[in-house]
């Protein structure tokens, strides 16, 4: 995609953030069944942070995935966001738990990083790559920055493959969900973006795939409740000397 055609989906995903962002949390629990945070706790798990070690969070929003590195890891973390109202929202979140030390907020883009190469252990992206005008561009920017032995952590929804449960939840996503944000969040069109994304995002094996594609090792993916998302890890292979 270039830079041109990218533009106008940049600019609509950043206004539907920064208006969203008051109501972010809620509707995330909607969204998701009130499964995200369990989601995060089975991603950090397949982690498995050392202590000391550092990350790079993208499409931080409200900060949540950073606040559970800094505390598992104690290392620095960078969240990166191109969204001041979610920044906003989550530097108090930070401040509430002491981690102003820890955690250094970042107002920027995905797909340039304003970071050398090899600096971080941790290059992680939750519920944003979809979100992205170039995903690629992006696993490939993440991919940059993370030092060899690192890895590159992508949590997002997905594409469920079984039945009944693929038509009811195409059904939620794409009727319900709208309603949903109307009523909770007074943004319908907001939330209909959220649906017409996930249409053109690839499916949990295709994405696998695409982090092969970047250059990638050790890949793995896994559906979590029943496929509506999904976890993929990779990892940035050392080079041979």
């Amino acid at each position: 995609m270039s830079a041109t055609s990218s533009k106008p989906k940049e600019q609509f995903v950043h206004s539907v953030f920064e208006s969203i962002a008051p109501k972010y949390d809620i509707m995330n629990d909607i969204l998701s069944f009130r499964r995200h945070k369990a989601w995060r706790k089975f991603t950090m798990k397949k982690m498995n942070m050392s202590p000391g070690d550092t990350a790079i969070d993208l499409c931080c929003g409200t900060c949540d995935w950073s606040i559970s590195m800094a505390e598992a890891s104690g290392g620095t973390i960078t969240g990166l966001d191109f969204s001041e109202n979610m920044l906003k929202i989550g530097r108090g979140k930070i401040a509430a738990r002491g981690l102003e030390n820890s955690i250094t907020l970042v107002q920027g883009n995905a797909m340039e990083l304003p970071f050398e190469d090899n600096t971080f252990q941790y290059a992680t992206i939750g519920f944003g790559l979809r979100n992205v005008p170039d995903l690629r561009r992006v696993l490939g920017e993440m991919k940059r920055v993370v030092k060899p032995g690192g890895m590159v952590v992508c949590l997002e929804l997905s594409k469920p493959t079984w039945q009944p449960f693929k038509g009811l939840y195409y059904f939620y996503f794409k009727h319900l969900l709208p309603m949903l944000g109307k009523l909770i969040a007074k943004r319908y069109e907001q939330y209909k973006w959220l649906p017409d994304s996930l249409v053109s995002f690839p499916g949990r094996d295709e994405l696998a795939d695409i982090f092969r594609e970047t250059g990638l090792a050790k890949v793995e993916a896994y559906p979590l409740t029943g496929g509506i998302a999904a976890l993929h890890i990779g990892t940035k292979e050392t080079p041979h000397v």
